[in-house]
């Protein structure tokens, strides 16, 4: 009879293989099932991914419920969901344990926005007069003006900016592929990091061809510019929860308040679907009046 670990290294796998997902969505995944897994050892319940039942996976999720929010629980059961379908779709299981759970209702969460103003007091906050000042200044203007996740920021190739034709090409979810246009002033900020910051550093091998580098020569990683935009909302005293995701979500807001189409917007954060992008638009009813009586023929 096989392991919970070995259902779950078959599963990941299929994601990584099957469905192209990020190592970090995949783990995401990993770590729901095995929540599961730790709740019937914890009672000594002795059933795998093929044998348990909608009972037991009942009483795990009223477990859960009084110890992570109606967000977390809801990811949870979304996560095992896609766990049993798969095990139903390699016909391991005829059905699925959680047939009769309901994922309970969340309103959809939207992060804090950054005004203009406060995007440049932030960049303004840089010190330039520290060698990763300007990488930390090409870093956000890039987060910003093209809209990118934290890790297509920390993993953008030199050879991946074709600034003669004004983009950068992107490399997203699932190592889907995406051109981006790029402004000519973050291009000037990438340019002055890689021609008087970058050329200083003693560069590690298989890190050549990576744009943004820490002082040792190597990549950075997403908790570092995690850390740095946090010091740097201490620094202006921001009352605000933000991190390199909220640069992304003022980069889509901006440009529809400004009468950027969604479809094109879409195409630019490399949503594979409408329906993510309109998660970012949260415009206010003022705003959606304003655009109602500019554009419409019967105003």
């Amino acid at each position: 009879m096989q392991s919970w670990k070995s259902y779950i290294k078959e599963y990941k796998n299929y994601l990584r293989l099957e469905r192209g997902l990020s190592q970090n969505t995949i783990d995401n995944y990993g770590f729901d099932i095995e929540k599961l897994e730790a709740y019937l050892e914890e009672h000594s319940i002795d059933e795998n991914p093929v044998k348990i039942s909608e009972e037991t996976v009942q009483q795990f999720i009223y477990s859960i419920s009084g110890k992570v929010n109606a967000r977390s629980q809801a990811r949870i059961i979304s996560g095992l969901k896609s766990f049993f379908n798969y095990l139903i779709f390699e016909d391991y299981r005829t059905t699925t344990p959680l047939e009769l759970i309901e994922v309970p209702k969340i309103g959809r969460k939207l992060p804090d926005t950054l005004s203009l103003v406060e995007i440049d007091q932030l960049i303004s906050a840089i010190d330039l007069s520290k060698e990763e000042g300007e990488r930390n200044k090409a870093m956000l203007e890039t987060l910003y003006s093209c809209g990118l996740r934290v890790s297509e920021l920390i993993s953008l190739k030199i050879s991946d900016l074709f600034f003669e034709e004004g983009f950068i090409k992107i490399t997203g979810k699932g190592n889907k592929q995406r051109f981006v246009p790029i402004s000519p002033s973050t291009q000037k900020y990438m340019i002055i990091y890689k021609e008087q910051i970058r050329n200083r550093l003693t560069i590690q091998k298989g890190f050549e061809d990576t744009l943004f580098l820490n002082r040792r020569g190597k990549q950075l990683t997403r908790a570092m510019v995690f850390a740095i935009i946090k010091d740097l909302a201490i620094k202006i005293n921001l009352n605000k929860t933000i991190s390199p995701h909220t640069f992304r979500h003022s980069f889509a807001t901006h440009l529809l308040e400004n009468g950027a189409d969604l479809r094109s917007i879409q195409m630019m954060l490399g949503h594979e679907s409408i329906t993510t992008t309109e998660v970012y638009m949260h415009l206010d009813r003022k705003h959606l009046s304003e655009v109602l009586n500019a554009y419409h023929p019967r105003k």
